[in-house]
């Protein structure tokens, strides 16, 4: 395990761009690559829970992997979430990102049907025996949305056999079983997928965070990410708090509509959410631009005075 890469530090839960009739912009692809690139952020994830992954079909996901790992060139690592409803999909998707050139996946539990502890254990060892071992996967547990919880103990049963497995992608606030996760042993990845829980997932030794707040502004938990890296823990929590404010105002990643409107209102078109959902009203969005505009502002002032 460990010669295999991880994910670490702030990754970008990518956002994905759609055009007026509704297919995929890869140019709007590249463009926030590009951005959250130059914000700084480390990793990039794509098509996962903040990627609308569920409303895509194979063919589009495969399209976002191979546009976001074309332009990145290799400047960070990208680690294309594979999970879907459907095992056959998560296997032809994790091979597609292998050949592509992608530098792991993210596979989540299986999703809306409940699953007993053996069949998670199925699960993922029919996973991880079809994929080559040189391939990182990184399991991905976010069981208020998928209805299954990935305990510990299956996880060891999993790695005891399986070389593949570098770590886990754990998207629900709970200090205990983060943990619990991090004695799983040497080598073993933890990353919280949970924004407000950055700094305390790094204090706790997590390598770093999957954050979709910070597809959207990443620079808040690049500076978490800088100033804890720094020792400088006062600064870390001023900017944790920073991030709070942003999350809050972004309705802490439930709505996608929030996401994409505050990107649009950056200045990175990332167009519209798919349907089911719909997007933010006027009203919703004139008040969300209040906010950011404030925020903005008092933002730049805590970089200014960090000069």
């Amino acid at each position: 395990m460990d010669n295999i890469k991880r994910m670490f530090g702030v990754t970008a839960a990518m956002i994905t761009p759609f055009d007026e009739n509704d297919n995929l912009d890869v140019a709007g692809i590249k463009r926030l690559v590009n951005f959250l690139i130059e914000k700084g952020v480390n990793c990039l994830y794509p098509t996962g829970t903040t990627g609308e992954a569920f409303k895509l079909s194979v063919a589009e996901r495969k399209l976002v992997a191979e546009t976001v790992i074309g332009e990145v060139d290799a400047r960070v690592p990208v680690f294309v979430h594979v999970g879907a409803s459907n095992i056959n999909d998560v296997m032809e998707l994790a091979m597609h990102a292998y050949e592509c050139g992608a530098d792991g996946v993210g596979v989540m539990t299986p999703t809306f049907f409940k699953v007993d502890e053996r069949e998670m254990l199925a699960y993922y060892m029919e996973i991880c025996r079809a994929l080559p071992d040189v391939l990182p996967i990184y399991m991905y547990n976010i069981p208020q949305l998928s209805a299954n919880d990935l305990k510990p103990n299956t996880i060891k049963e999993v790695l005891s056999s399986c070389k593949n497995i570098r770590g886990i992608k754990y998207s629900y606030p709970d200090i205990l079983r983060i943990q619990e996760y991090l004695g799983i042993g040497d080598g073993f990845s933890v990353l919280a997928g949970a924004d407000a829980m950055a700094l305390a997932a790094l204090c706790l030794g997590c390598d770093g965070i999957v954050s979709g707040v910070a597809s959207v502004y990443p620079e808040p938990y690049v500076e978490i990410y800088r100033a804890y890296s720094r020792g400088e823990m006062v600064k870390a929590r001023e900017f944790q708090r920073m991030a709070n404010r942003y999350s809050h105002a972004l309705k802490n990643g439930s709505n996608t509509g929030y996401f994409k409107a505050a990107l649009n209102y950056r200045g990175i078109d990332v167009g519209h959410v798919r349907k089911p959902n719909l997007d933010i009203t006027e009203f919703e969005k004139k008040e969300l631009l209040k906010k950011l505009e404030t925020l903005d502002a008092e933002f730049q002032k805590m970089i200014n005075r960090d000069k």
